[in-house]
């Protein structure tokens, strides 16, 4: 195969538009799979995907036009070439064009992709494997998997960008059933490597919730003080990232909307003082210090490839500080051109602790394990839907009594924002709803002052 640097090369040499972007990702993943506490598949896989946005002068301004291929030779490349200046051509002015960059060079250009593989799980595997063996004998059942991934971009244009990121992450996702399977937990932990990974943990976890569910209490829909571990509190605030745009706000189509015109930048949203804020120097949580899409959407633009990306904050100190902007509806909106980039950090000041931590300090009250199927109701109020899973547990005088039923819930993660009673510390977590999509989170377990469990829900 072609090396991704030679292949820009060559698009780039050959292109005839006035400008040319082309995105190549080489991902290589290795993965681990099981079911009924059996390793049932594992494996590597290879892929790569190539974009080539031109760019062509029109009246009016500078169309642009993608397309995206996989497995491209070097006989694809003058197809391809014509079918991007064909889209560029078709679709006219573009309306977030801005200049683009020229000769920026980010990253080991000259560097192959370094592939991940079974090595990985070196030590996990064996882990997992004595994990397996107490389950059965428990008659425990585990199902999940464990996947590591390593990405590499590389982003070169006609007119200079040589960019180059690598982005690896692994993650396990495990349910354990017991009883006939009629209790049933879940655990997610996300990683760089696994060296950091320990299985006792997700074991002992595991084990504590079945054994919680050995206690049933009943109890009706409501407005209950709720656990929320962090987990749960990530799912939440990525679906509050996803509408922060800040065309739609400033065009009066979202929650950060302010009534009679304009955003609600400014103005206070948390009721304690909240930070959050993408970072490239967070150092739990590297991430890439340039813009690179190979699309452009409400959140990214194609013209802003290689443009730097700093620290956001989208709130400080509870105030809403930021909201997500290309460079284009920065422009249009009169405000600073904020990237949405690639982590997302939260933190309570002054907070401190573990989820069992914040237990401690709930009279009564629900601990969640994790939601599902979110979706959005109300997008002036960010009110969300979505049922809670894998178990819900009753908190009286700072202790779990036992497992309730589940409910499908109403709530919306701005209100929450004016609803926080406690904090823990912030850690790297793992979002169960958007797993995969977002996995370079850490926020805190949080408890919400009368979260709204709008019914009871039959399922599990």
């Amino acid at each position: 195969m072609i090396s991704a640097q030679d292949l820009i090369e060559k698009i780039t040499s050959a292109a005839t538009c006035d400008d040319c972007i082309v995105v190549v990702r080489d991902k290589t993943q290795a993965n681990l799979r099981w079911a009924g506490s059996t390793l049932t598949t594992n494996g590597v896989i290879q892929e790569r995907s190539v974009t080539v946005v031109a760019f062509v002068a029109v009246d009016g301004g500078m169309a642009s036009g993608g397309v995206t291929r996989t497995d491209v030779s070097l006989a694809d490349v003058p197809k391809l070439l014509e079918e991007a200046i064909a889209a560029a051509k078709a679709s006219g002015p573009a309306d977030d064009y801005a200049p683009l960059a020229t000769n920026v060079s980010i990253g080991d250009w000259s560097g192959a992709h370094v592939p991940t593989g079974p090595e990985v799980f070196s030590t996990f595997a064996p882990a997992l494997g004595d994990m397996f063996s107490r389950s059965v004998a428990d008659k425990i059942e585990l199902f999940g998997y464990s996947e590591h991934t390593n990405e590499t971009t590389w982003v070169g244009s006609k007119g200079g960008l040589r960019l180059r990121k690598d982005s690896p992450v692994g993650r396990v996702e495990m349910t354990g059933k017991s009883h006939d399977r009629s209790r049933s937990t879940w655990a997610g932990v996300e990683t760089r490597d696994f060296k950091d990974v320990s299985v006792a943990n997700i074991d002992a976890q595991i084990r504590q919730r079945l054994t919680w569910q050995g206690t049933k209490v009943d109890l009706p829909a409501g407005r209950y003080d709720t656990i929320l571990p962090s987990g749960s509190v990530a799912d939440l605030f990525t679906y509050m990232m996803w509408v922060s745009t800040a065309r739609d706000a400033h065009e009066g189509q979202s929650v950060f909307s302010k009534k009679g015109g304009g955003t609600r930048i400014g103005e206070k949203l948390s009721n304690v003082s909240l930070q959050f804020f993408t970072d490239p120097d967070f150092k739990q949580l590297p991430a890439s210090n340039f813009v690179a899409t190979a699309v452009s959407s409400p959140f990214s633009s194609v013209f802003d490839n290689g443009q730097p990306i700093k620290r956001v904050d989208w709130l400080k100190d509870g105030v809403l500080q930021s909201l997500v902007q290309t460079r284009a509806t920065a422009k249009l909106t009169n405000l600073d051109f904020t990237p949405i980039g690639e982590n997302l950090v939260m933190s309570v000041d002054g907070a401190s602790g573990t989820l069992e931590d914040l237990v401690k300090k709930v009279d009564n009250g629900l601990l969640l394990t994790t939601f599902w199927y979110i979706r959005m109701v109300d997008p002036n109020s960010l009110l969300l839907t979505g049922l809670t899973r894998d178990g819900v547990y009753h908190v009286k005088g700072g202790e779990v009594v036992g497992a309730t039923n589940n409910f499908r819930w109403n709530d919306s993660p701005v209100s929450a924002l004016s609803r926080i009673a406690h904090a823990g510390a912030s850690e790297w977590t793992q979002p169960r709803e958007w797993a995969g999509d977002m996995s370079n989170m850490a926020v805190p377990p949080l408890v919400i002052k009368d979260f709204n469990m709008s019914t009871v829900s039959p399922g599990s």
